[in-house]
């Protein structure tokens, strides 16, 4: 079984043959997360990573300095759209360009940025199968010379849709056309691992781990067959709508990302997750 919108998907051979694209832009966007013995994660950009060796002619999109919204207290949350465009177009992004995202980390943090391009109105991005692991593993051309993409005309078409507040998952729990999903590890699932305040999962949630849905070798997506198991056995392929989550709104983004993979037409990611949701005792988590 195939993907049902396979044009958000690129492999690393169409990569390779298309890098000297003119319309073609390619951005890591990598991030580095540290575990802290208090809960959550300290974030380090990718830059540095980057900046040592990356596939050539590739930028590099910084969700920690660029893409998020610095007006937040929580960290990685989706930055007005007239910031987002003004970033993208500074990073060559814009009218006739297409998009080729990466990072380190099982495609999570690509998945990320391709989710909030869509938000926006962009629907020329996909994201590397693979990334930088499957890249490097099959012995392809890496570089560390700089970025020269041109600054881009963006114009924005925002989706707001394609994010969702507590009061939207809170009415969602008691909906059954809707499908809350977490999509952090099955341990942080039931309340063990990182947790980001009150151990656990939103309560009545279901569970696709981002984690779960990649090659742990290579980082290339497992068939579309497989995950479709996956995403079905969480109830998330039957349901009206689709909310997923996790601690910042990053492996819920990959979680989207497959789900609109496999051609799910309403999928919204819940961006504060449980860094809202677990420091507010009055919203409902269990464990278990």
């Amino acid at each position: 079984m195939s993907w049902t919108n396979p044009q958000y998907l690129v492999e690393t051979d169409w990569l390779a043959a298309h890098l000297e694209d003119p319309a073609l832009r390619v951005l890591e966007c990598t991030t580095i997360l540290h575990p802290l013995p208090e809960g959550g994660y300290r974030a380090e950009s990718g830059r540095a990573m980057w900046a040592a060796g990356h596939i050539p002619r590739s930028g590099f999109a910084d969700l920690t300095d660029d893409l998020s919204d610095r007006a937040s207290s929580l960290r990685f949350m989706m930055p007005p759209a007239e910031e987002m465009v003004a970033a993208m177009a500074r990073f060559g992004v814009g009218e006739g360009t297409r998009v080729v995202l990466y990072d380190r980390f099982v495609n999570m943090w690509a998945a990320r940025v391709w989710w909030m391009l869509r938000a926006v109105g962009f629907d020329g991005a996909a994201v590397l199968n693979g990334g930088w692991r499957k890249w490097t593993l099959e012995g392809r051309p890496t570089s560390t010379a700089p970025c020269a993409y041109p600054p881009a005309r963006f114009v924005a078409r925002p989706r707001p849709e394609l994010f969702a507040g507590k009061g939207a998952v809170l009415a969602g729990l008691g909906e059954g056309a809707t499908c809350v999903l977490n999509a952090l590890t099955e341990e942080q699932h039931r309340g063990g691992g990182v947790t980001y305040g009150r151990p656990g999962r939103i309560a009545g949630s279901a569970n696709v781990p981002a984690r779960s849905l990649v090659d742990p070798k290579t980082h290339a997506y497992l068939p579309a067959d497989l995950l479709r198991e996956q995403f079905a056995a969480a109830g998330a392929l039957a349901a009206g709508r689709v909310i997923a989550y996790c601690g910042g709104g990053i492996a819920a983004s990959s979680d989207a990302f497959v789900l609109t993979l496999l051609g799910h037409e309403r999928v919204s990611v819940y961006d504060a997750s449980l860094s809202e949701w677990a420091a507010d005792p009055s919203l409902p988590m269990e464990t278990g």
